[in-house]
């Protein structure tokens, strides 16, 4: 019954239209109600103590970091090396933009700036050269969900506090699988593209490879001082989110000089926009994880998981159907945190690793951003590269269903997720 009051307040809320956020707190008062708990006191001290963490901090910085490389060049110049090494190769664009999904992730974790900066750049080129429009908008779509995937990934910062698990072991975790994503992307283009007949670009001269390269230099240090600052303890991952940020505005402003004080402004005032969606979000969503606790429903979950607590594969493998389903009907952030407080009991019962459980839900999460109909990496590369939704949609299903098998290659071979993570631990 406590669940099917929590589940019936929330979707109904959902349905009437009311945003997330403001759905999550109805369904709150509704279990409060259900328990006879109510009290608003109790509510808006919850709500206040959702928001109120030093981890969180971590946010609002990777999301400054993200604005600035866009608006100053860093995007353009990782794009520009990728061009130089295999933009001459058949397909070359497409290996191009998958390169630079992998790279562009290391810098920022937003899923939405990436596939946005993405698409502005390489959608125009991509066309141009004679690429399907369709397919290469949903390639696009499907590298812009590696972000939350690869560190710095603000999924694993919101992951790790509902979670009460290491965000620094969760970055180190994501390196690899970042990457196995990315190689299915890149098997799935070469398939798909292996028969157009398209014209080769001429190969750059090495002279070009390292301008372009000189050029790049300052943006590819950002990921190696922040993973290296991480392995080594030199900063917490809410300090490695300050040192991006402000990194990237040395760069833009000082040395590749493409920021004007104007744009600062507009640039600070959109990260803090969508930082106040996120946190209250999350704030809105802790709320409801603090009711489903006191409501015992982690405990009534484990016992419909029952029949699967034997044996770890089938019971992964389950939750991530659940989470498949729910992730083609709501956000990345929602679901995470709706889900994580419900799942980790169930996870830890049965023995599973938490940080090898967060890589593979939030591989999940991200791919349910390019999961139609509500994808928000599916809108914005409509929305950005000026394309229908059906034919993103239609375009993109290939590299999701390669994305998906990944995926559930991980969770029958948790090794590959288990091994790298520990060797970057260590």
């Amino acid at each position: 019954m406590t669940i099917a009051v929590f589940l019936g307040s929330l979707l109904g809320a959902m349905a009437l239209g009311i945003p997330i956020a403001y759905a999550l707190l109805v369904s709150g008062m509704a279990l409060m109600w259900h328990l006879k708990l109510f009290d608003a006191q109790i509510l808006a001290q919850n709500l206040i103590e959702g928001a109120n963490s030093f981890t969180l901090l971590a946010v609002p910085f990777f999301l400054l970091a993200g604005e600035i490389m866009n608006v100053g060049g860093l995007s353009k110049r990782i794009v520009d090396v990728a061009l130089a090494v295999v933009g001459h190769v058949k397909g070359g664009l497409g290996y191009v933009a998958i390169i630079a999904a992998c790279l562009l992730a290391s810098l920022s974790g937003s899923a939405v700036a990436d596939a946005a900066a993405l698409t502005a750049l390489l959608l125009p080129m991509m066309i141009k050269a004679g690429h399907d429009k369709a397919r290469s908008a949903g390639l696009l779509a499907a590298g812009g969900i590696i972000a939350p995937i690869i560190p710095p990934s603000i999924g694993f910062v919101i992951f790790g506090v509902a979670a009460n698990v290491s965000i620094t072991r969760l970055f180190l975790a994501g390196i690899v699988p970042g990457l196995l994503i990315g190689a299915s992307l890149w098997v799935t283009w070469w398939w798909l593209s292996r028969r157009e007949q398209i014209p080769v670009p001429p190969r750059k001269s090495f002279a070009e490879m390292m301008k372009a390269l000189r050029e790049s230099i300052w943006a590819m240090m950002l990921p190696l001082i922040i993973l290296v600052g991480l392995r080594f303890g030199v900063f917490t991952p809410t300090e490695a989110a300050v040192v991006a940020a402000v990194y990237a505005l040395f760069v833009a402003t000082v040395v590749y000089r493409e920021i004007t004080l104007p744009q600062i402004f507009s640039v600070f005032v959109s990260a803090a926009k969508t930082t106040a969606i996120i946190m209250f979000l999350v704030a809105a969503a802790l709320v409801s994880s603090w009711l489903i606790t006191v409501a015992q429903i982690p405990q009534q979950m484990i016992a419909l998981l029952e029949p699967f607590m034997g044996s770890q594969i089938p019971l992964m493998i389950a939750i991530m159907v659940l989470v498949m389903a729910v992730g083609t009907a709501m956000d990345m952030t929602p679901t995470i945190l709706i889900l994580t407080p419900v799942l980790m009991p169930v996870v830890r019962a049965a023995g599973i690793d938490p940080v090898y459980f967060g890589v593979l839900f939030i591989i999940n999460n991200a791919i349910g951003l390019i999961t139609p109909p509500v994808g928000t990496v599916l809108n914005t590369v409509a929305g950005v590269g000026r394309i229908k939704m059906d034919d993103v949609t239609r375009g993109m299903l290939p590299f999701m269903w390669a994305e998906f098998a990944m995926m559930f290659l991980m969770v029958l071979f948790p090794q590959l997720v288990i091994v790298p993570a520990k060797w970057f631990s260590n």
